[in-house]
């Protein structure tokens, strides 16, 4: 499932033909980056590819000022369609994803306590810097949100949260998991 897609997609039926700047001027001011995978810098790509597979269409060119023209698409049919199937995907879907930071830890025998606490503390470090920044952010743009977009960044908050209670137990368990790992060896 392609977030990006999926975004494009959404945006060219709910609002209509738009120019690849209002669509990245879109996601900037529904602050996608931060509660999706869309990256703002890959729309024109995804813009090219869904032109090819025929899921948007161009509709005519541009010019405002002295800007350079700019191509305007629409979504197809054929996009309303692919749009229904990723959306519904997307909402039916439960991803979570492996860390591979669990094989990393499965397979850190040679390490030492002290060498696995500090990678721990320090991964805990980022994700509590992840999510006071993520906090900061919402309450900035708040007053921009949806609520579906509320809901949104409150579930990746909840999820770096549980993130960051997962490595506070990690701490506490790490003196067992280093003796396992002395009696693996």
């Amino acid at each position: 499932m392609s977030s990006i897609r999926l975004f494009v997609l959404s945006i060219l039926s709910e609002h209509g033909p738009m120019h690849g700047h209002q669509i990245r001027n879109q996601a900037q001011s529904d602050h996608t980056e931060l509660w999706t995978e869309v990256k703002v810098g890959a729309l024109y790509g995804a813009l090219r590819r869904l032109a090819s597979e025929e899921l948007i269409a161009e509709v005519r060119g541009e010019r405002v000022g002295n800007y350079p023209e700019r191509t305007v698409y629409e979504i197809t049919r054929a996009g309303r369609e692919a749009l229904d199937v990723v959306r519904g995907q997307a909402l039916r879907a439960v991803v979570v994803r492996p860390d591979p930071f669990d094989l990393a830890l499965v397979h850190s025998g040679d390490l030492d306590e002290q060498q696995l606490e500090h990678v721990i503390t320090d991964r805990r470090a980022a994700l509590i810097a992840q999510e006071d920044s993520l906090r900061h952010q919402t309450e900035e743009a708040d007053q921009w949100l949806t609520e579906a977009e509320r809901m949104a960044l409150a579930h990746l908050a909840a999820r770096l949260a549980t993130e960051v209670r997962w490595h506070d137990e990690l701490l506490d368990r790490l003196p067992k998991i280093v003796a396992d790992f002395r009696r693996e060896a």
